[in-house]
């Protein structure tokens, strides 16, 4: 199970970093409608061959420019749409078979035309121009939807998801956790690089196993003391100050606090099934503090490279010295 968290993290990870031009807060499109700014029409879209009686159907990167044609599919399940030309969800009403649509990196504004897929579990809508969630009241059996790099401003219209188990808005222009009390179900919740300056309204997730929530504005480690379910808490590169309030989340296997401001490592002693703590990129020079860490009987990795301790000649001796049963320090396996 720990593998397959690992495996979809890196990949959220991946998708997250695929475009790192800094967040705006400007309305307008880039290029559109600026004077002098001649725009080219997109090449007409060459037929489509599909057939009707298959279940899993793959058109990445087939310059697809309309969804045309698709009508024929009677049984398709898995339809996948990624790199292509789309402006507009429409023509899919007869697919009801579909379960899993990807539409991920095409150049969509809107949500729209999918209230006939009832049974869709996972939609994938990445990598677009979307700004608001909407008009998805009808998929009521989603389970996965990933939103990553589009122009969202707010969590919203969500309340009827409460199957919901994963909900993927990294990279957007999200300034607040809100909207998110009726997703009782929900196991992962991916809102890194995003605008976020508290952490809030997260009590009602009382499945919550993973949250990421890297890159944002965030100043105090707070809001997590109903979220006892949680196992991997990814808050790096934000403005935090002290390691706190994590006295009920003693479930935690990993915890990430790396590109912060924090000068101690203290109030993690109960931690004793943490199994990875990063904390490189930090502000830590006291070398006593890395003696917390010994208690902690499962911990086989950490990271502290790039603190002040970090220019100690001796600096993995003496970590491997305080903490003798780890693994892992930084980049490199620990001879056993």
């Amino acid at each position: 199970m720990k593998s397959v968290r690992r495996l979809l993290q890196k990949k959220t990870r991946m998708a997250e970093e695929k475009n790192d031009t800094p967040l705006t807060d400007e309305s307008e499109e880039e290029g559109e409608g600026e004077p002098g700014v001649e725009m080219i029409e997109p090449p007409e879209q060459e037929p489509i061959s599909l057939d009707p009686n298959a279940y899993d159907v793959d058109l990445t990167h087939k310059r697809v420019v309309q969804i045309i044609g698709f009508e024929v599919l009677t049984q398709v399940e898995t339809l996948c749409l990624r790199q292509n030309e789309i402006k507009k969800i429409e023509n899919l009403e007869t697919l009801t078979t579909l379960t899993d649509l990807d539409l991920y990196d095409n150049q969509l504004k809107k949500i729209e035309g999918l209230e006939t897929l009832v049974e869709l579990t996972i939609l994938d809508l990445s990598f677009n121009k979307i700004r608001t969630i909407e008009n998805l009241e009808t998929l009521v059996k989603i389970m996965r939807i990933f939103l990553i790099n589009n122009k969202i401003s707010k969590i919203d219209n969500l309340s009827h998801f409460t199957n919901l188990n994963m909900l993927e808005l990294g990279d957007n222009r999200i300034r607040k956790l809100e909207n998110l009390d009726t997703l009782v179900n929900l196991e992962s919740l991916f809102v890194g690089k995003n605008k976020i300056t508290k952490l809030e309204n997260l009590d009602k997730l009382t499945k919550l196993r993973v949250l990421s929530i890297q890159s944002n504005r965030i100043t105090k480690l707070e809001g997590l003391d109903a979220v006892t379910s949680l196992e991997e808490l990814y808050i790096s590169h934000n403005g935090l100050e002290v390691i706190e309030n994590l006295e009920n989340n003693v479930n935690l296997t990993t915890l990430d606090l790396a590109g912060n401001k924090i000068t101690r490592i203290q109030n993690v002693g109960h931690l004793v099934l943490l199994e990875e703590f990063w904390f490189n990129n930090n502000l830590l020079d006291h070398w006593k503090d890395v003696d917390q860490l010994k208690s902690l009987a499962k911990l086989e990795t950490v990271y502290l490279e790039h603190n002040p301790i970090y220019k100690d000649k001796m600096y993995r001796n003496k970590i491997k010295l305080a903490v003798p049963h780890l693994k892992q320090i930084d980049a490199t396996y620990c001879r056993q």
